[in-house]
């Protein structure tokens, strides 16, 4: 199972989120979805303010967050996380990002944990193709501000590379 999928099922566990059983695939239902799709454009919009203000570690906090939100209703199906090549190279245009996050997150009206899973790995790729930082590190920041309630996003400049 993905390392980040463990952390978001544990989470889950911990606080009686609904999920399936890990390897059940189940389908979400249409409520489900829409509100999986809520919380994905909620967090992708938070990207997209963070990129206009030229924020990089608001843009890793965002990136985490929506990765987070993919893994949940991946969770929530009991599927694993399928790998996912991202294609995107970095061209010097920030139209090109907002581009392929929007078509990523609109795919994941299908519901399925493949779209979901799209998702989470262009979040993997930019964070550490695009604005250089450490994925794992600022994910486990964001999981341990979680599990402890913590209502502020923890302060993830030191997962920026220099």
């Amino acid at each position: 199972m993905n390392k980040h999928l463990k952390l978001v099922r544990e989470f889950n566990d911990t606080f009686s989120l609904p999920q399936a059983e890990h390897g059940a695939n189940e389908h979400l239902s249409d409520m489900d979805i829409v509100m999986r799709q809520a919380l994905l454009m909620d967090e992708g919009s938070a990207v997209l303010r963070a990129i206009k203000a030229g924020d990089m570690v608001a843009i890793l906090a965002g990136l985490v967050n929506l990765a987070y939100s993919a893994l949940t209703a991946i969770a929530m199906r009991g599927s694993d996380v399928a790998d996912h090549p991202v294609t995107w190279r970095h061209d010097g245009f920030i139209l090109s990002i907002i581009r392929i996050l929007s078509d990523r997150i609109n795919n994941c009206t299908s519901g399925s944990a493949d779209d979901y899973s799209a998702v989470y790995c262009l979040c993997t790729h930019l964070a550490n193709s695009f604005i250089n930082a450490d994925f794992n590190k600022a994910f486990q920041s964001i999981h341990d501000g979680k599990m402890s309630k913590q209502l502020k996003t923890p302060d993830l400049s030191d997962c920026l590379f220099e």
